[in-house]
């Protein structure tokens, strides 16, 4: 049996639909049609790690599933690698709020990063423990896609960090098949939203969300340094770009979806590398 919505959770889908539609809705349904993102008869695990963006991307799977016509299943999963009991009561007190009815599953993903801290970069080794356990778990319930809550600025900065640190051109993907668990796909509804808009619908609502509960972030080796601490680097320098050329993100974003690998001297397919030499005197 349903539960009856409360105020607050009528005011925060108002704001989503109507209040913020062409800054949040919209570019969330643009992103599910342009990149088929869900397809009727999916079952999807909506992953919750307890911050502003994926707490949104679970809402408005919410809202589309009670009125798409599209059928698909909706399961809600927070990942709780270790979280001190203040963090985890926030996210469980948010999602009640939002009328999300999330079950969570606990890693000991924390204590392994800490362990291996200084072998490594902790951020990545974080993230690849979280995304096997969230493919695992969503396995086991059912389901055959994980939503993530990366947004349109996360797509722009990840490029950006690529050819800067890791002299590569290499985009964040609208949706990927897992490598390790068959069957099974990423999906990343936000793929179109701005973040400052999340930022605003969190404001208008007065909600709080977590920022980092990373306890390596705490002591300093953490989410605040490595490669978040880049991510925030190419941050700050898009805003400085963002004075003199406010599309600029927003021209960084579509050259994605129009590369033309004709001017590439090199580029990687399929795990292979080819040259231009390889066709040059065709």
């Amino acid at each position: 049996m349903k539960q009856a919505k409360t105020e607050f959770q009528k005011q925060v889908e108002r704001s989503i639909a109507k209040t913020m539609r062409r800054s949040l809705w919209v570019p969330f349904i643009t992103a599910l049609k342009e990149y088929e993102l869900i397809r009727a008869e999916d079952s999807i695990c909506a992953c919750i790690s307890g911050g502003k963006d994926s707490m949104l991307m679970a809402k408005m799977l919410q809202m589309l599933q009670r009125n798409s016509d599209v059928p698909f299943g909706l399961r809600f999963l927070v990942m709780d690698p270790g979280y001190s009991p203040e963090d985890r009561g926030s996210i469980a007190d948010n999602a009640e709020r939002l009328g999300l009815p999330v079950e969570f599953l606990e890693k000991r993903i924390f204590g392994v990063v800490e362990e291996q801290n200084g072998k490594g970069a902790p951020c990545y080794l974080c993230a690849r423990l979280r995304r096997g356990a969230l493919y695992e778990k969503a396995r086991e319930m059912g389901c055959n896609k994980i939503a993530l809550g990366h947004h349109f600025n996360d797509v722009v900065e990840t490029t950006l960090m690529g050819m800067f640190y890791s002299s590569q051109l290499q985009a964040m993907m609208p949706k990927l098949h897992s490598q390790h668990f068959a069957g099974m796909e990423l999906i990343r509804p936000l793929y179109c939203v701005h973040e400052e808009d999340i930022i605003s619908w969190a404001d208008a609502n007065g909600l709080s969300f977590l920022h980092c509960a990373c306890p390596l972030s705490r002591e300093g080796g953490g989410c605040d340094s490595g490669s978040q601490g880049k991510r925030a680097e190419v941050k700050q320098l898009l805003g400085k770009l963002k004075q003199q050329d406010p599309d600029i993100e927003k021209s960084i974003f579509n050259s994605l979806h129009t590369v033309c690998l004709d001017t590439f001297p090199g580029y990687k397919e399929k795990g292979t590398m080819h040259s231009f030499l390889d066709y040059y005197d065709d």
